[in-house]
């Protein structure tokens, strides 16, 4: 195999782009696994691509994450802060930290995404969840559950 994949159209040579989960809570979302850890480099990147207008899924972890937007803009959610995001963001989501990534309505927001190779799965906002969120009207405003 070779050590270099080319890039072309925000995808990689040999690398498929597949469904971003199975079922759940978002919208025009696709990823693709970059890489995939080993024992040298216990990690995983990710490219994950948001439609125009398309959202991520709600949920939080117990691992934490670093996102690099690569292109387009849109809206993020970590804790309880919406921040505007662009080529070129870094951003951070601490452990248990709820988040969600929101494209744009007219442009596509795509990011890579680094996480450890060891980690749980995503933790989905229950009504309780939900309503604690939603104390903050600019946070209910913004989420899609």
């Amino acid at each position: 195999m070779s050590t270099v994949r080319k890039f072309k159209d925000f995808g990689w040579e040999n690398v498929p782009v597949l469904a971003y989960k199975e079922g759940g809570p978002y919208k025009g979302v696709t990823r693709q696994i970059l890489f995939e850890g080993q024992d040298t480099l216990p990690a995983q990147w990710r490219y994950f691509e948001v439609e125009p207008g398309g959202h991520s899924t709600l949920e939080r972890h117990e691992h934490i994450h670093y996102v690099l937007i690569l292109r387009g803009r849109g809206r993020c959610l970590v804790g309880e802060d919406i921040s505007q995001i662009g080529e070129h963001d870094l951003i951070e989501v601490p452990t248990l930290t709820w988040h969600q990534f929101r494209a744009d309505v007219d442009a596509p927001l795509g990011f890579l995404c680094l996480v450890s190779a060891i980690r749980d799965k995503p933790q989905l906002p229950d009504a309780e969840d939900l309503a604690a969120l939603r104390r903050s009207p600019a946070v209910g405003e913004f989420i899609r559950p």
